[in-house]
C-alpha cells in the first residue's frame, strides 16, 4: 500500500457523496484526479450533474470522460466543490495552490454551499506553515509586487516551470513564500498580503463549510 492508495480511497469516497442534480465545483491535483475518475464512472451509470472546473487539466479529464460542464461565466452558486489541500489544520484552515490554480480554486470554494476536501494523511497539520504559501500575482510590474511582499519581511521565489516563469490558467505568476514559522493567525496574514497592489490572491483558505475526507496509506479512510 502507498500514499496513492489513500488518495484513491478518499477521491472515490467523495465521488460517492455527489447527488443527482448537483452543480459541482471540481478542483485540481493528484487526489482530485481519482475523484474525477470515479465521478466519470457514476455519470456513465446515470448520475445527472453539471460541473465547473478550477483548471484546464481537470476540465479535460472530466470532459473526456463525459461529465457535462458549466461555462465559467454561467454559474453564480455551486452545491459543492471537491478539492485537495497542501495543508489543513483542525479548524479546516488550508494552504492551497501547490498546483498553481489557487485563484480559480478560491472562486469555486467561495461560490459553494459546502466543500469536500480530500487529502492523504500527510496533509493534516497542527498549524499551517510547513508548506510553501503560494501567492498569485499580476505579470504587470511583478518585480514591484514582489518587492512590496519582501518589504513586509517575507522571503520566497517566483515559481519556474521548464526554465520559464510558471503561468496560471489566468495568465498570472506565482510567488511562493517560504514561511519561517507556523501561522498563528491565518486570516490576519491573508489580509496583510491581499492588500498589496499586484497580489491577486493568496493560497490561504478559511471560514469555509468543510467536510474533510482523509485517506491512509493502507487504503482506508480516517
Amino acid at each position: 500500500m502507498t500514499q496513492e492508495d489513500g488518495k484513491r480511497a478518499c477521491g472515490y469516497r467523495a465521488a460517492e457523496l455527489i447527488e443527482d442534480g448537483m452543480q459541482v465545483g471540481i478542483g485540481t491535483g493528484s487526489t482530485v484526479y481519482f475523484f474525477i475518475e470515479k465521478l466519470i464512472e457514476r455519470v456513465k451509470s446515470g448520475l445527472n450533474i453539471t460541473a465547473a472546473f478550477s483548471s484546464i487539466r481537470s476540465k479535460n479529464q472530466a470532459m473526456e470522460g463525459g461529465i457535462p460542464h458549466i461555462e465559467n461565466d454561467l454559474f453564480t452558486k455551486l452545491d459543492v466543490t471537491v478539492d485537495g489541500a497542501d495543508e489543513i489544520d483542525a479548524q479546516f484552515n488550508m494552504i492551497k495552490g501547490g498546483g498553481g490554480a489557487l485563484l480559480r480554486e478560491k472562486i469555486l470554494a467561495t461560490s459553494s454551499t459546502k466543500m469536500i476536501i480530500i487529502v492523504d494523511e500527510s496533509k493534516e497539520v497542527a498549524k499551517l506553515g510547513g508548506a510553501k504559501l503560494p501567492i498569485e500575482i499580476c505579470q504587470f510590474a511583478y518585480t514591484a509586487t514582489i518587492d512590496k511582499i519582501q518589504n513586509l519581511g517575507f522571503n520566497g521565489e517566483i515559481r519556474v516551470d521548464q526554465d520559464r516563469f510558471y503561468q496560471t490558467d489566468g495568465g498570472n505568476f506565482i510567488f511562493d513564500l517560504n514561511l519561517q514559522s507556523p501561522i498563528d493567525n491565518v486570516q490576519a496574514l491573508h489580509n496583510q498580503l491581499i492588500t498589496i497592489s499586484g497580489v491577486v490572491e493568496t493560497g490561504l483558505f478559511f471560514n469555509l463549510d468543510v467536510k474533510l475526507i482523509v485517506g491512509k496509506k493502507d487504503g482506508t479512510l480516517k
